[in-house]
């Protein structure tokens, strides 16, 4: 039977497939009864999923990263694909092949880790060539990095997305760094390759996407800070020397002020051309992969606009739509 992948799903269509359950919660509607709403993926995506008149029984019969059969259909509502379902049963997991259920890049993930590992041993100061070799040798946070999102929902949600993200970003400032003389090349580089680590430890990526007690509690950016410190130190312990002050502080800022306002979490805006410079390259990447994939998701293939996306605060335009 040919799988019922979430992304191709048609309005109306009857739904009995097995997925990956994350994020339920039990909520009451207006009228006080209770209802299930969950996250079910697959490799393809994932869709919220509704089940109408569930009670705390329903609710305590699965977790999230449990595999569930759910029966149900699909219905297009407010431009949003969802699912209401009729049952949601958990599955075990020894019957499963979790490769079908985790989205990963398409791209060649060890290619895009050895060119990263390339262009940052290619950068001329010393210091931050030393401190871009003690991530470089740490081959458990290496392997972090090769299989973590770049985040749960809105850019880069998948299994290398963060990889394939930090990639995209620094071949762009090796292409725009030399029209701004003014900042620091390498300390623009290595920063790129820094401003997203904390997410190593800020999301869960195995079996679903999620945050961590840590990610929760702290955020990526203060704990791309901490695993920066620590690093630093590693260099400072390994070479006898202490790592310069004004480069661990001008790293440190990067990574606190990427998000460029208050208001979009950084405790910090921009103050320095390479922070400057990180940010919107960073948002620039980030959006445009937004785009593609609300793009390559849509739910109307016939129109040459996109659903709107509460996220991004618009539609998109594909282009004319194509003739039959």
């Amino acid at each position: 039977m040919t799988r019922q992948y979430l992304t191709k799903l048609s309005d109306g269509e009857a739904v009995e497939e097995i997925y990956l359950a994350s994020e339920k919660q039990l909520r009451p509607n207006r009228t006080g009864n209770l209802y299930l709403q969950l996250r079910c993926s697959d490799k393809s995506g994932s869709l919220t999923a509704m089940l109408w008149n569930a009670d705390q029984r329903v609710y305590e019969s699965f977790e999230n990263g449990n595999y569930v059969h759910v029966k149900g259909t699909a219905q297009l509502y407010n431009n949003n694909m969802q699912l209401i379902l009729k049952s949601v049963q958990p599955v075990p997991a020894s019957t499963i092949n979790p490769e079908d259920f985790q989205t990963k890049s398409s791209q060649d993930i060890d290619r895009l880790l050895g060119q990263v590992s390339e262009q940052l041993r290619g950068m001329k100061n010393s210091d931050l060539r030393n401190l871009a070799e003690a991530f470089l040798n740490d081959a458990r946070l290496m392997d972090c990095l090769k299989r973590a999102p770049a985040g749960v929902k809105n850019h880069h949600a998948y299994s290398g997305g963060l990889l394939e993200h930090v990639a995209s970003l620094m071949n762009a400032i090796l292409a725009i760094a030399p029209l701004y003389p003014e900042a620091d090349s390498d300390l623009l580089l290595l920063g790129g390759f820094l401003h997203d680590i904390g997410k190593l430890e800020e999301l869960s990526y195995s079996p679903d996407l999620g945050y961590t007690d840590a990610g929760q509690l702290l955020g990526h950016l203060v704990i791309g800070v901490q695993i920066l410190s620590q690093k630093i130190a590693e260099v400072e312990s390994r070479t006898g020397k202490p790592f310069p002050q004004s480069l661990a502080l001008r790293l440190n800022h990067m990574i606190v002020s990427h998000h460029g306002e208050p208001e979009f979490g950084s405790p910090k805006v921009p103050m320095t051309f390479e922070a400057l410079i990180l940010h919107f390259l960073d948002n620039l990447d980030a959006k445009v992969a937004s785009f593609r994939q609300l793009i390559a998701d849509d739910v109307t293939p016939q129109s040459p606009w996109t659903t709107y996306n509460p996220q991004l605060g618009r539609k998109i335009y594909k282009g004319p739509a194509q003739q039959a």
